[in-house]
């Protein structure tokens, strides 16, 4: 079931290289999430959304390695005329539900999609993804209240808590603050494959706030936990370094 993710952890480093762009920290810490939701919950019916937008370079590997983007619009990432910019754009990839980034509008906005279902009763789940420093927006609460309000059994929060917000505001116990909601929300380790896939087929038929415990940066020790590497693209030495690492480890 694990599965070795360092060729995907080159590729995101590789173009985040050639760009000079690309919240590479983000990326990592949601890698193994978005590498189960595409492998096992990417289905016709099923919305996947990413909220916290500026890991969209993450987004973009996993979707080429699955035959979504090609190599060419991959290394075209953050260039002029490119389909594929710092946030995803629904009007420019099609497996962009919505056009994120700026943070607290993609939850709502799943919030919105699977009411939606419920009205047109159409089968299939809605996914979101949501950072923790996100989730100091008012319209994440707002929306989670709402969410409780109209009884979404099909909708699934996936807080990317990576503790990147710890040096501002504290979030706590976010399991509680969700259950406090009426949301059935529990904890798991976002980097544990078998973690992540049990709690997504768990999170089936009920409104539910998976709090995935990660590390930003994690799979490359220079980049675990330093703030530095938020918004930062290698230089050629770390490059080297970081390539070496990746083949060994």
């Amino acid at each position: 079931m694990e599965k070795n993710l360092n060729f995907l952890r080159k590729k995101i480093v590789t173009t985040a290289k050639k760009s000079r762009e690309g919240h590479i920290g983000s990326c990592l810490s949601i890698l193994d999430i978005l590498w189960i939701l595409y492998q096992d919950f990417y289905e016709k019916n099923n919305i996947i959304i990413l909220s916290k937008g500026h890991a969209s370079l993450g987004l973009y590997t996993v979707l080429n390695e699955k035959k979504l983007i090609s190599d060419e619009n991959l290394a075209s990432f953050c260039q002029y005329s490119s389909a594929l910019g710092g946030h995803p754009d629904k009007n420019k990839i099609k497996q962009a539900y919505a056009s994120t980034g700026s943070l607290g509008h993609g939850f709502p906005i799943g919030v919105g999609a699977a009411i939606a279902k419920k009205i047109k009763n159409e089968r299939g789940r809605v996914f979101v993804i949501i950072g923790d420093g996100e989730s100091n927006e008012g319209t994440i609460w707002e929306s989670a209240l709402l969410a409780k309000q109209h009884g979404l059994d099909n909708l699934t929060c996936i807080v990317d808590y990576n503790h990147s917000n710890d040096r501002s505001v504290k979030l706590g116990n976010i399991v509680e603050k969700f259950s406090s909601f009426g949301w059935n929300s529990w904890e798991i380790n976002g980097h544990n494959h078998c973690e992540i896939k049990d709690s997504l087929e768990r999170s089936n038929f009920s409104l539910s706030a998976i709090i995935a415990n990660t590390v930003k940066g994690n799979g490359i020790k220079r980049m675990e936990n330093q703030h530095e590497w938020h918004h930062k693209s290698p230089s050629d030495k770390e490059y080297e370094e970081i390539m070496k690492e990746l083949s060994t480890s």
